[in-house]
């Protein structure tokens, strides 16, 4: 138990991911700690709930991985300076600052600007005719959210699209050529912030970039590198789980014909259904790399000091021991204590913002087209080839009115 040596290149294949669940059923009946060598380093991989929440929640595993990511060169360096790699009193002190500017009043205020933009965007599918639902909806609306949030142009977001997909990998890169490729896309990334930064000093605006530079907690401000890892956290955040909430989401209900029928037809069932679409999608597959900072007994093995562990969410969201008939989608279901945007000192800030943009955007999706269909066979979808998120290439689909 706990030997076995998987590859990173394996788990992040496209053909894997379009069906990882039945690997992940075998690994937590019978190998629930494994090791995976992913590009530079090794780490353990847990599938099942209760050790996917130890990693999360227990201050014995740290998120500040430090020296272990010696890949990153020193001028990324403060892409990892953010909340999710502090603990008290740190971390109490820029979740504080963050949230002054993240606030629910806020998000709630975007409610209106969210539903325009995703009415806009659907008023260009012409019915029965084929289009891309990565291209066309999922992708362009929380692209068009984050950025506005953040202050970002619009006439810079495509560009700024391509910067974020570029440098994704540096994150959790699966082999060891994407370091290297990715760090282009890194350093624009950065160059691009700091120049927004010192616009929104000059002169600020109603935006999330002037709130964070303003933001201050007993006469404390953010430092250079905690503005930019914050910005650049929540600019991943915000974005990518959205994107593949809304496709992922999609698809399971076009699968799923009687769910699809009831999430077109009752509007009871809404927040049921994005919770189960969370459990079932699993947008965040699996976890960034933290370190044990003391030897942890987690299922069969001992984890020991200084190892790198990561939670498999994707598995442990559908944990037999947690989740009645898991394997089954029930936008009914309730409890449902699903993974997905964490637990813990370190839940995700932005989850209101990301329920919220999937609720509008697979509502009036659905809403609009009841009918809604795949354009070609499920098994020839394209998935993209990275290890800790599960999203579509692309999701041709013929509109019915």
């Amino acid at each position: 138990m706990g030997t076995l040596l998987l590859k990173a290149t394996d788990l992040a294949r496209p053909s894997f991911k379009a069906n990882p669940y039945p690997f992940y059923a075998r690994l937590r009946a019978e190998t629930p700690v494994c090791r995976v060598k992913v590009a530079f380093v090794k780490a353990w991989l847990v599938t099942r709930y209760d050790d996917a929440v130890t990693v999360l929640r227990d201050p014995r595993i740290s998120k500040d991985v430090g020296s272990k990511l010696a890949y990153i060169p020193r001028f990324a360096k403060p892409l990892t300076d953010h909340m999710l790699s502090r603990y008290p009193p740190d971390h109490t002190r820029l979740r504080g600052l963050v949230s002054k500017a993240f606030t629910p009043r806020r998000i709630e205020d975007m409610q209106r600007g969210i539903q325009d933009a995703c009415d806009a965007l659907l008023s260009r599918v012409t019915a029965d005719r084929p289009f891309d639902l990565v291209r066309d909806v999922a992708l362009p609306l929380p692209l068009t959210v984050i950025s506005g949030m953040l202050g970002i142009p619009e006439a810079d977001r495509r560009r700024f699209h391509a910067i974020i997909r570029g440098g994704i990998a540096i994150g959790a890169p699966t082999r060891l050529r994407d370091v290297p490729l990715a760090l282009p896309y890194v350093w624009l990334l950065m160059r691009y912030f700091r120049k927004l930064f010192a616009e929104r000093r000059a002169r600020p605006g109603d935006d999330l970039i002037s709130a964070l530079v303003q933001a201050e907690e007993a006469g404390d401000r953010l430092s250079e590198n905690e503005l930019m890892g914050t910005s650049v956290l929540l600019l991943f955040a915000g974005y990518e789980t959205t994107v593949n909430l809304i496709a992922s989401g999609a698809l399971a209900l076009m699968e799923n014909p009687p769910q699809q029928e009831r999430f077109a037809g009752d509007a009871s069932v809404r927040v049921s259904a994005i919770e189960e679409l969370l459990r079932f999608t699993s947008p965040i597959e699996m976890t960034p790399p933290s370190v044990a900072r003391e030897d942890i007994a987690m299922g069969p093995v001992t984890v020991r000091r200084g190892d790198l562990v990561s939670a498999v969410l994707g598995s442990a969201n559908r944990d037999e021991a947690v989740f009645r008939e898991p394997e089954v989608l029930d936008i009914t279901r309730d409890p449902n204590r699903h993974l997905a945007f964490g637990q813990g000192i370190h839940f995700c800030l932005g989850a209101p913002l990301a329920r919220m943009e999937g609720q509008i955007a697979l509502t009036t999706l659905f809403r609009r087209f009841p009918r809604l269909r795949l354009a070609q066979p499920a098994a020839s979808l394209r998935w993209r080839p990275l290890l800790p998120l599960r999203g579509l290439e692309a999701l041709p689909v013929t509109a019915s009115r």
